[in-house]
């Protein structure tokens, strides 16, 4: 409740023993927990009447309509550019071109090349 532990519970029931006395404490408690119901009851009307200002029910419905409207938009797309069995078909391709050219490909061994870090010399233009 609140965050709070038994220790702190306790600590609370026993500070308020001290100052308000055993004859006050059980009017007391009544009191607060009056208060709460109350405080609870009006943040559940507050929230009541927040939704019923905004139409949060009516803007709920219509953001479900549109979500049907568009799945049902996207199926009949797939549809009729057939865009699922072109994805197979790319695949099945791609897998038999994979195993026809599987013997033919070869590592291409490349010859080691020098590298130096030399000047390459001057080429005058003479083209003037």
């Amino acid at each position: 409740m609140f965050g709070l532990g038994f220790t702190e519970i306790l600590l609370i029931i026993v500070v308020a023993i001290i100052f308000l006395g055993p004859d006050k404490l059980p009017s007391t408690m009544v009191d607060v927990a009056k208060f709460f119901r109350n405080v609870k009851r009006t943040i559940g009307t507050v929230k009541d009447s927040i939704e019923e200002e905004m139409h949060v029910s009516d803007i709920k419905n219509e953001v479900l309509s549109y979500k049907n409207e568009l799945l049902n938009a996207n199926e009949n797309l797939k549809k009729s550019t057939g865009i699922s069995e072109m994805k197979t078909q790319i695949t099945n391709l791609n897998n038999e071109i994979s195993k026809d050219d599987a013997p033919s490909l070869e590592k291409k061994i490349v010859e080691p090349q020098d590298i130096t870090f030399q000047k390459k010399p001057k080429v005058e233009n003479t083209d003037v």
